[in-house]
């Protein structure tokens, strides 16, 4: 019978003090078999269940789950399926009947042993009223060929509210028309832009020195926006937006979507 814990750690303790057994069964009323099976004992962590075996639901799938973790191999590193992303296709399209929690594990251990560890963010504190801003391109097929789309997305970091614009492109009149359309829809204007590097909306021609183009110099005075642009190579200061992108990608955009054309 296992006495409990307490128990034990007496045991252990009075003997590295040097009480002898029979003292110590004395003082706590146990047999000396009892004292001498835990203070001899080396290790008093519980020991792990053992489970019998028993083949859980994800194993059936777990080929056809092999090969969407496999094909995402050849996709953007960012428009790839979450556990979740599997979870949902397995129930819509395998008829699969089980929980998240194995499609997350199953998901969990073949990416640690088929891929080295992601990157890995700084958590930065934001007040209200800031948003960043990022481009996030995907591949979708559309009208049998592939084709590469632009999504402007901007987040608010405190809230961690998250929108998207669909634009023909990446330069800076697509940034001011993604951006008026996310304004208008949510009502406001932000105290602050944080931009990526610039990117469409300026050139930087130092490292802490960015030329503005001159359109979204005018669209910045018009909704008397203060602007931002993150450090060279430092992803982690506008980690809202970095995440929304992704999440963006790995669930609207996994597996890629397809489009037929249309007469226009």
């Amino acid at each position: 019978m296992t006495k409990p814990v307490s128990i034990q750690q007496r045991i252990r303790i009075l003997d590295a003090q040097g009480v002898s057994w029979r003292e110590i069964a004395r003082r706590l009323g146990v047999s000396r078999d009892t004292v001498r099976k835990y203070a001899t004992m080396e290790d008093c962590s519980p020991k792990p269940a053992v489970r019998k075996g028993r083949r859980s639901l994800i194993d059936a799938c777990s080929g056809t789950v092999d090969s969407w973790l496999s094909a995402d191999r050849l996709m953007p590193r960012k428009q790839r399926h979450t556990a979740r992303r599997v979870y949902a296709r397995l129930v819509e399209e395998e008829g699969f009947r089980g929980s998240y929690s194995p499609v997350q594990r199953y998901v969990r251990r073949w990416r640690e042993e088929h891929r080295p560890d992601g990157d890995r963010y700084l958590e930065l504190d934001w007040r209200g009223g800031a948003m960043q801003v990022d481009f996030g391109e995907a591949v979708a097929t559309i009208g049998g060929n592939d084709a590469r789309i632009h999504c402007l997305v901007a987040t608010f970091p405190h809230s961690n509210m998250r929108y998207v614009a669909a634009t023909p492109g990446e330069n800076a009149e697509c940034v001011c028309e993604g951006l008026a359309q996310i304004l208008d829809h949510i009502g406001m204007v932000p105290r602050v832009l944080v931009l990526d590097n610039a990117t469409g909306a300026g050139l930087r021609v130092a490292w802490n020195k960015v030329t503005v183009v001159r359109v979204f110099a005018m669209f910045c005075d018009h909704y008397r926006l203060e602007t931002r642009s993150c450090n060279p190579y430092s992803g982690n200061e506008k980690g809202s937006v970095e995440n929304a992108v992704g999440f963006l990608r790995r669930n609207l955009m996994a597996p890629s979507p397809t489009r037929r054309a249309t007469d226009s």
